[in-house]
């Protein structure tokens, strides 16, 4: 007897990778539905608020049965809360729900009586620990995720404005929002300053050792001595290539990218640089300029510091602390960094530091030199010490301080505001006549990570093209010190996959 059914072939399914999560959902609740198995998914969790949802989720919203389904059609970022069974005919009343969150907090027996932790699928993304594979890039004319939901800035300016109504004169309090400086943080950007050098260091001498490669057509990247095969490439004619990398030699701009951005004198007095005074005012790190405006004072780039917090009347910052001479104006009364000496490049050499103080502040297994006996390893795990030292100190720099990116271009300014230049030349740039589009900033505007793909065996044949979706990424700096003998960072375990078994040749096909 015929079926009344169309069953489909499942072996023409998408497998998930980690993208398609949504689509393969929907797909595989039809199948479900086509063999009178998907009752026991419906109508057992919460419908999702169709506010929250983003265009991808609207896409498929048609039928509204699409979003009530546990756990194929819910997103990865919120786990099902519920997951029973009870057959239609069973007359005894259903048992009570038992949260899927606990059953993967559970031990279950393993093979050898062992205890097996138990993880659902879409459970995983709780874990701080779980980081999955970066996004791929985005359409040029699609803008960046805002950090703050829209609705939260716009409540924000609200209150703001009812504040400037009620009190048009007052004082600033907090700062530094109010030209001073934050106590706490003055020590921090002081780590974050020689964690950057010693990064840069450590890194020129481990690119002696370990090779970096880039494509000449696109911004591609891989650490070991051959390049991979795997068809990324986005350049020019990269379709004449098959997307084939054309590899050459890289440098160090290349593994990691530190974005400039205008050095303010004032960042609260005159916190925008005009198109006029593009040439006049001079261009530093981003980074590097969030550490000047912390607390770190560098003689070639001085900066204002108030001893007094400034006023606001209606909107306008005016200030009654007197104006100081240049001579004093980079240095507080407290403290003083005359030793700092800024690097004209990326290559910084600890011999050319003018003091034995100085080199005490670079980190000591950085300071090894693996040509003169050093070991590699060592200097590899101060390099990867120092970049997270870098990392987490600008990430509690950013929360006190504004850091600005546009939101269709790499441009950053570090300020109270962004720049008013007309150098915007991204989607939709002429009807903003050439300017940014600022909104806040993250931690991978202000430092360039630049992930790669992850080779677990350097010396052995190239990433394979038929493999990519088995294979894991990590920024390059972390790649490159892996390499070079460090362990791995837990924080970076997930998103190397080193829990994937690659499959043969062979096998590929049969994997699903």
């Amino acid at each position: 007897m015929a079926s009344k059914f169309m069953i489909p072939d499942m072996s023409k399914l998408e497998p998930p990778n980690g993208k398609n999560y949504k689509r393969w959902a929907v797909r595989m609740h039809f199948y479900l539905e086509q063999i009178d198995v998907a009752y026991v998914l419906d109508d057992i969790v919460e419908p999702v608020d169709k506010d929250d949802l983003s265009e991808t989720d609207v896409k498929f919203a048609k039928d509204d049965r699409t979003f009530t389904y546990s756990p194929l059609a819910t997103s990865a970022s919120s786990p099902p809360s519920t997951v029973f069974a009870a057959t239609p005919t069973d007359p005894r009343p259903p048992s009570p729900p038992t949260p899927l969150f606990d059953l993967a907090q559970t031990n279950c027996g393993g093979v050898d009586g062992e205890d097996v932790r138990v993880i659902p699928f879409g459970g995983e993304v709780d874990d701080p620990l779980y980081l999955d594979l970066p996004e791929p890039p985005r359409c040029k004319s699609e803008r960046k995720p805002y950090v703050t939901p829209m609705k939260t800035l716009v409540k924000r300016a609200k209150e703001e404005r009812e504040l400037m109504r009620l009190n048009p004169c007052r004082v600033l309090e907090h700062p530094p929002d109010n030209g001073l400086l934050v106590p706490e943080l003055v020590e921090v950007s002081r780590r974050v300053y020689w964690a950057r050098e010693s990064l840069l260091i450590g890194v020129s001498k481990l690119l002696s050792f370990i090779p970096v490669l880039r494509c000449r057509f696109c911004s591609e990247i891989h650490i070991g001595h051959v390049g991979h095969e795997i068809r990324t490439c986005t350049g020019p004619r990269s379709g004449f290539r098959s997307a084939m990398h054309d590899w050459k030699k890289g440098r160090l701009t290349d593994v990691i990218y530190f974005p400039k951005c205008f050095h303010l004198n004032d960042r609260v007095g005159k916190p925008r640089v005009v198109h006029n005074e593009r040439f006049d005012v001079p261009r530093i790190s981003a980074i590097l300029e969030l550490c000047i405006q912390a607390g770190v004072n560098l003689e070639q780039y001085p900066v204002r510091r108030r001893t007094k917090p400034v006023y606001c009347i209606e909107g306008r910052i005016v200030d009654f602390d007197p104006e100081m001479d240049e001579s004093n104006a980079n240095h507080d009364k407290g403290h003083s960094d005359d030793n700092l000496k800024i690097d004209s490049g990326f290559m910084t050499e600890v011999e050319d530091m003018k003091g034995d103080s100085i080199k005490d502040l670079i980190h000591p297994l950085v300071r090894l030199n693996p040509e003169n006996g050093g070991s590699l390893k060592e200097l590899s795990i101060g390099t990867m010490a120092s970049w997270f030292e870098m990392i987490s100190g600008a990430r509690k720099i950013m929360e006190k301080y504004s850091v600005w990116t546009c939101g269709y271009c790499p441009e950053v300014q570090v300020g109270t505001k962004g720049h008013k230049l007309r150098m915007c030349k991204a989607s939709r740039h002429q009807s903003r006549d050439g300017l940014h589009a600022w909104q806040e900033a993250t931690i991978d505007d202000l430092v360039g990570p630049n992930y790669v793909w992850h080779a677990r065996d350097p010396s052995g044949p190239p990433l394979c093209n038929n493999f990519k979706r088995y294979y894991g990424k990590a920024p390059a700096v972390v790649e490159l010190c892996v390499q070079a003998g460090a362990p791995v960072p837990e924080q970076y375990r997930s998103m190397l996959r080193l829990d994937v078994v690659l499959p043969d040749i062979d096998e590929v096909d049969l994997v699903v």
